[in-house]
């Protein structure tokens, strides 16, 4: 399904900042290209995200007025829960070197974001990649001492 929202775009610190209007959040960039692209990329996941949770999506508004003296980005993009990058919980369980008894753990800690599909669970590979960019310490913690 196709989404399209107004973003405004303005200055602050250097920086470009575009918020959509309708939803709360917003992304950050340097450049007008590079702006353009993470307001994209940050509605795709957002989204994605409403769409695996069953979050109501904002209708979206036209015709806005800037309120921070900026200006005006329609952003459009495409998607459902089949364009949600995901793998099953068996292959989560390779890349991730655990269980799969380790994965049903993990979603169930809200360490790996996962859905389902009928019978079939999946796992986000964005939650995989950021499990894989900042593990977990195994075992069990080291007892302290008192003194």
């Amino acid at each position: 399904m196709q989404y399209t929202y107004e973003f405004e775009v303005y200055k602050s610190d250097g920086w470009l900042i575009a918020c959509p209007f309708d939803m709360d959040g917003g992304t950050q960039a340097k450049s007008i290209e590079k702006i353009s692209l993470m307001a994209s990329e940050w509605l795709h996941i957002d989204i994605e995200h409403r769409l695996m949770h069953g979050i109501e999506i904002p209708t979206a508004t036209f015709g806005n007025r800037p309120n921070k003296g900026g200006g005006i980005m329609v952003v459009s993009i495409e998607a459902s829960v089949d364009t949600i990058k995901k793998v099953s919980a068996s292959d989560a369980a390779r890349m991730l070197n655990v269980t799969p008894a380790r994965v049903t753990q993990m979603i169930r800690d809200r360490l790996l974001e996962a859905l389902r599909d009928g019978h079939k669970t999946w796992i986000t590979l964005d939650s995989i990649n950021l499990r894989l960019e900042n593990p977990i310490p195994t075992g069990r913690p080291k007892a302290t001492t008192k003194n």
